[in-house]
């Protein structure tokens, strides 16, 4: 079976059985990528034979699965290989935040020893954190957050029911949390879902963290709200355009390159499961 590889990143071991090409070619019948390039209408025109677009990405908001379903072509993703990675990273840039890090550690590297260089320092179970997305990583962090004696607070299409998690609104949790923390997929409904007037609408000096996609946060929005105070704070694992042409800057603004996917052990995961899952729809082993 001829394969179209569009990431060189997958380990050649995975590819094994199956006739690699970078080029489309016509009877291709799957297609691995990973976010680095758009699959759409004007690929699969040049695939007549493919059957399935394999991912290794949580989302799959580059792959037009529109024009798949149209084609008959099979999407799969790789939802459930970095949860725990990316309940982490939400969480330590939360603590970042709270605690100060990244200022104090900035202060100290240029000379200074002020334990109040980043103002005022909280604590984590004296806050409310809203979770706008309870899937599979939103409910990891909530375990967490629970754990650590937050109030927590959480928003999502589709109702979940979880223990010492608060059932909310999104205006509702926008407006009466301390922390709000992202974690939906980057659909039509999602896209643009923080903009100025809810930012605006967010608890005067709370802070936000985004681990999910950059289009769910309008960025301008969030530096301006930094700028004036009336946010106190974001951490930003994602940004709308990656890397970005200029970086943004703000205070107390954290930003990290795309990074809480990531271990060596979840990446390895992220392509095993996804040629796993390709090779389910041509029903080969």
């Amino acid at each position: 079976m001829k394969l179209l590889l569009l990431d060189e990143h997958y380990p050649p071991e995975l590819l094994e059985g199956f006739d690699v090409v970078r080029e489309p070619e016509e009877d291709v019948v799957a297609a691995l990528t990973r976010g680095t390039a758009r699959v759409g209408e004007e690929l699969f025109a040049q695939l007549p034979a493919l059957r399935v677009v394999g991912t290794a990405t949580v989302g799959f908001d580059h792959v037009d699965v529109e024009a798949a379903e149209q084609r008959g072509v099979a999407v799969v993703s790789v939802p459930d290989y970095c949860t725990q990675e990316v309940a982490d990273h939400a969480l330590a840039l939360l603590y970042a935040l709270l605690r100060g890090i990244v200022v104090l550690d900035r202060d100290v590297a240029a000379g200074g020893w002020n334990p109040k260089a980043a103002g005022p320092l909280r604590t984590l179970a004296e806050l409310r954190v809203g979770i706008v997305g309870l899937g599979r990583i939103g409910g990891a962090l909530a375990t967490r957050l629970v754990a650590l004696g937050a109030e927590v607070w959480a928003h999502d299409l589709l109702p979940v029911d979880r223990s010492g998690v608060r059932p909310a609104g999104l205006d509702e949790l926008l407006a009466g949390c301390d922390v709000v923390t992202l974690h939906v997929p980057l659909t039509g409904e999602t896209r643009g879902l923080l903009g100025p007037e809810r930012i605006e609408s967010m608890r005067p000096g709370a802070l936000l963290v985004n681990t999910s996609r950059g289009e769910v946060v309008h960025v301008d929005a969030v530096l301006a709200a930094l700028r004036s105070g009336r946010l106190g704070g974001a951490a930003l694992d994602v940004l709308p355009r990656e890397p970005p042409p200029d970086v943004p800057v703000a205070p107390n603004l954290i930003l990290t390159p795309h990074a809480a996917y990531y271990s060596p052990a979840a990446e390895e995961r992220a392509y095993r499961l996804c040629l796993a899952r390709v090779r389910e729809v041509l029903g080969v082993v």
